[in-house]
């Protein structure tokens, strides 16, 4: 695999270039070269044996005259001289020298071997043209013995007449030999240029490729998310420069992407963190972020939601997701059962997400928790409710009577008292009810003055008792006060606490059955805090209205706490009241097995020194 990936790597092409581009360049330089050098070779060869046998055709010409009568014997014996001139004066290496008569017969040949052809007649086509007085002889061929032989035959003789010609047979095998040997130098010489432009090739494309090759690594980690190394420039060339633009882009696009990880880490917080639920979805409608809230709100588990569409994890229909979407309803009112006890209202409110040229491609749902606005809306049309309730009953009574004195009541002294009584009594209840509403307000509203000043607790526990000792003995209901030592003296406001210790014991004995008891304790279970509690032995509280005790006109039984002129107001002012001095007021209860009431106050510093 490394050797494919080699052959298909840039150093790879480039070193297969260098070498094609050496290899094309010594082939045609190799031909050119070789066929000049040949054909140099063979004009020189040809060149040269055909100035020989022209000089020995001018030479031999003397002994071939037969001119004059009284030469004819030095010509004669010449002819038996020929052998010698021939093989001492123009003896050709590798070839063979025939003088030739007017007749075609053989007087002389260089070769020793060949002496049984003097004498006879050289029919070849080249001695026969050169007989003929034509000068331009040649012919080159291969002999049967594969030995590649060029002939030249030049006539003797100046003139018109002929008197024989000079026949040459050269072996040309040195000159192709030569050639070989030249042919092996080249083919050596390319080779080792082919090996050295190889060696080459790879050292200048590794100046290339090396640094594409740490740009490509670089690039590599860069992806994996590891920025710390850089691609070295060891150059200002193009690669330098490209180089040097990568690491600058690599420092640019880590900054980006540690300010685009911020900013997810700061969104997915402030996503986790919101106090309303967020679902995000994609343009198929599939949830691809869901918040933790949401999460809380659906009790659903982020990983069976993320992929599932919306209206089954909202629990809505398609059809009322749609007209959510379109806008018809702004938003959509959903109520979950978390349990028994505890019921959530959410606003549900759509946002369509738009992106260029896709017009859709998301939704952001929002689940606003309103539960506690639903409550408090609910609790003020009670509020409103009970108000206006509280003030009908004692104004009808009101009318009634009075309508009843001024048809005639009044004429009778003992029934007319009886209806000024009533009218006088649901009076002084409308006022107290205006009374304590007005208090409540001022508390609500932090207008209320608390006027601290330094009270004994054991003196103000015991003068509650004697304030309500007449209907304790009335009804043979025991009082029972335990004051720790610690406890001493605290600062608060003696009048409104007074007032939470009356609401407290008057409850207690209303709900408390005759010969019955009451225990109010005082002590200090941290130095300083002081926790008061009041304790009865009456009917207790369904466990289902505990939770709401402390609500503004909210009565266990209302028939009878009306019968007993009771507002419904004494347990929130008493709780607003102990909240104004820094203090907490819970209540503990049991069907049938009597209440517990108690409530703490913060001590100062100054009164922690003084203890």
């Amino acid at each position: 695999m490394k050797g494919i990936r080699f052959f298909q790597s840039i150093q790879s092409k480039l070193i297969t270039i260098y070498v094609l581009l050496i290899l094309i360049a010594m082939q045609f330089i190799g031909v050119y070269f070789i066929r000049t050098l040949e054909s140099y070779f063979k004009t020189d060869f040809i060149d040269s044996h055909n100035k020989q046998a022209q000089l020995l055709a001018q030479f031999v010409e003397p002994y071939l005259s037969v001119n004059s009568e009284e030469n004819k014997g030095e010509t004669r014996k010449s002819y038996s001289d020929l052998n010698d001139v021939v093989n001492n004066l123009f003896a050709i290496s590798n070839a063979e020298i025939q003088v030739i008569d007017a007749n075609g017969l053989v007087l002389s040949t260089s070769m020793v071997g060949h002496q049984a052809i003097v004498g006879q007649k050289n029919t070849q086509t080249e001695v026969n043209r050169a007989l003929q007085g034509i000068k331009d002889n040649q012919r080159m061929f291969t002999d049967f013995d594969g030995i590649r032989k060029m002939i030249i035959a030049k006539p003797i003789g100046s003139g018109v007449k002929v008197n024989g010609a000079v026949y040459i047979i050269a072996s040309m095998e040195e000159l192709y030999n030569t050639m070989n040997r030249i042919n092996q130098f080249l083919l050596t010489g390319t080779l080792f240029a082919l090996g050295l432009t190889v060696v080459l090739g790879v050292m200048l494309s590794a100046t290339i490729t090396n640094p594409i090759k740490a740009i490509t690594r670089q690039a590599t980690a860069v992806a994996e998310g590891r920025f710390n190394a850089q691609v070295p420039v060891l150059g200002r060339d193009e690669i330098g420069q490209l180089g040097q633009t990568f690491n600058f882009m690599m420092e640019r696009l880590k900054d980006a992407l540690s300010l685009n990880e911020e900013e997810k880490e700061r969104l997915a917080s402030i996503l986790s963190n919101m106090n309303d639920g967020l679902i995000a979805t994609d343009d198929d409608g599939k949830v691809i972020v869901i918040n933790r809230r949401a999460k809380q709100i659906l009790q659903l588990n982020e990983d069976t939601t993320l992929g599932k569409p919306l209206p089954l994890v909202l629990g809505i229909t398609r059809e009322e997701m749609r007209k959510l979407e379109v806008g018809e309803y702004p938003s959509l009112l959903l109520r979950f059962d978390h349990d028994e006890e505890e019921q959530l209202s959410v606003k549900l409110t759509f946002t369509t997400i738009y992106s260029k040229g896709k017009g859709s491609a998301g939704t952001i749902a929002v689940l606003q928790d309103v539960t506690d606005q639903e409550k408090l809306e609910e609790s003020r049309r009670e509020f409103v409710a009970n108000v206006s309730h509280e003030l009908r009953t004692p104004l009808t009574t009101i009318k009634s009577y009075l309508e009843a004195l001024e048809d005639g009541a009044l004429e009778d002294p003992q029934l007319s008292a009886k209806f000024v009584s009533v009218t006088r009594n649901e009076t002084e209840r409308m006022i107290r009810l205006v009374t304590d509403l007005l208090q409540l307000s001022r508390l609500d509203s932090r207008q209320a003055v608390i006027s601290r000043e330094l009270t004994d607790v054991a003196e103000m526990l015991d003068e509650v008792a004697d304030r309500f000792s007449f209907q304790l003995e009335q009804r043979s209901i025991d009082i029972a006060i335990q004051v720790a030592p610690e406890v001493g003296e605290i600062t608060l406001d003696r009048d409104r606490i007074d007032q939470v210790l009356d609401n407290l014991v008057s409850n207690a004995i209303k709900y408390t059955a005759d010969s019955g008891l009451i225990s109010i304790g005082a002590h200090r279970p941290e130095p300083q805090l002081l926790e008061i509690s009041v304790q009865d032995n009456g009917m207790g509280i369904p466990k289902k209205d505990l939770s709401r005790i402390f609500e503004r006109f909210y009565r266990v039984d209302k028939a009878r706490s009306r019968s007993m002129g009771g507002t419904g107001l004494g347990l929130s002012i008493a709780r607003e009241i102990v909240r104004a001095h820094g203090g907490t007021i819970m209540l503990e209860s049991e069907l049938g097995q009597g209440t517990r009431v108690t409530f703490t106050l913060p001590y100062t510093l100054n009164e922690e020194a003084a203890v």
